[in-house]
């Protein structure tokens, strides 16, 4: 079976505004969240990914209104990470209307986490987001960073996915600090690699800038793009990645 690739349009949330930045530093406001989901799911979004970017850094739980309105308004697939720690956040954004949810630092804190919430909720809702770097310290060349990309790990990147998924991770949101918000294309390297490790679907996350950067990342290995800044500005619409994905032969919805 052929399978579509997927476009999602990710909203960076910090104190209930959506928020850009270039690696990860220098967060600029872009506007409500609640409005801005519904105007890509409009567009014909696959997805929609809400990550509280502070969430962990300032270590409270991710900010369930936000999510619970933006579920209200919006009828595609919600992924949500950010603060998550345990169980119980996973079942309290599920009764908001999260349809997924990301974790990155917790899982990292304590791996066993994946494996309790995969038992729990199922493997198809636990996303593992990573927050990748080059690094020279790792045998890959990319190693795994936490708290929003401000603290570096030992974890060599492609390791810890694969473990991750041998603990029931269902899907790899692949984010490359490296390339966020530089809009010169995903990091292909990456890209390949990860899907190399993996046996679940690869997100490939940062640096998307024009409509020709998301083919070659479905082409690399990815399963699903997703892109914040160039949705946020208006320079590009969804509608106008999955024409220039088509173009290239590459199955859209």
């Amino acid at each position: 079976m052929t399978l579509t690739s997927r476009v999602i349009p990710c909203l960076d949330v910090a104190a209930g505004r959506v928020v850009k930045g270039v690696n990860f530093e220098n967060l600029r406001d872009m506007g409500d969240p609640v409005e801005l989901a519904a105007h890509y799911a409009a567009q014909g979004a696959d997805e929609i990914t809400f990550l509280d970017v502070t969430a962990t850094v300032d270590a409270r739980a991710t900010t369930y209104d936000v999510v619970q309105r933006t579920a209200e308004h919006v009828f595609v697939p919600l992924t949500v990470g950010g603060g998550v720690r345990n169980v119980e956040d996973v079942a309290r954004l599920q009764a908001v209307g999260a349809d997924k949810v990301g974790v990155n630092s917790a899982a990292i804190a304590r791996p066993e986490l994946i494996g309790e919430i995969a038992d729990r909720f199922g493997a198809q809702v636990l996303v593992l987001s990573l927050d990748v770097k080059r690094a020279p310290t790792t045998a890959s060349g990319f190693v795994v960073t936490t708290h929003g990309g401000r603290t570096q790990t030992s974890l060599d990147a492609l390791e810890w996915a694969r473990e991750a998924i041998e603990r029931g991770a269902g899907e790899l949101l692949v984010n490359s600090i490296d390339a966020d918000g530089t809009h010169d294309g995903f990091d292909l390297e990456l890209v390949r690699l990860m899907r190399e490790v993996s046996s679940v679907p690869v997100i490939a996350s940062g640096g998307a800038g024009a409509v020709t950067d998301f083919a070659p990342a479905i082409q690399a290995g990815a399963d699903a793009v997703l892109a914040a800044s160039v949705f946020h500005s208006g320079a590009l619409t969804v509608g106008e990645v999955k024409d220039a994905m088509s173009a290239e032969g590459i199955l859209v919805r």
